[in-house]
């Protein structure tokens, strides 16, 4: 069963095509997106302490299309771990990037 964990913003999907699709160490787009999915994370659950991004499980793909009007730049999805106290869970996790790297949306569900 896929439950999702946390939507930051919701938008209604269209059609994309991914450009440039790569493997990557953290970036400044992974960063934004594990730094604002972590705020939201801790907002909904305190016991969370950090959100670990798999850097080798995570594909950074840049793009050029919308969201009804709202430019979507670049997509990163993978695999992150909440830490909490009674320790780490797996994710999967797709964030979505607007002009200048702006967070769009973050969206986490338990593999």
């Amino acid at each position: 069963m896929i439950r999702p964990l946390v939507v930051l913003a919701a938008l209604a999907a269209g059609p994309a095509l991914a450009q440039e699709v790569t493997k990557t160490s953290p970036t400044p787009e992974v960063e934004a997106c594990r730094t604002t999915g972590l705020i939201a994370l801790k907002e909904r659950s305190p016991a969370i302490k950090d959100l670990l991004i798999d850097p080798d499980a995570v594909t950074v793909a840049k793009a050029d299309t919308k969201v009804e009007d709202t430019p979507v730049k670049g997509v990163v999805m993978g695999d992150a771990y909440l830490e909490r106290k009674e320790g780490e869970k797996p994710y999967r996790f797709v964030c979505l990037l607007g002009e200048k790297g702006k967070v769009l949306l973050t969206f986490f569900t338990q593999q």
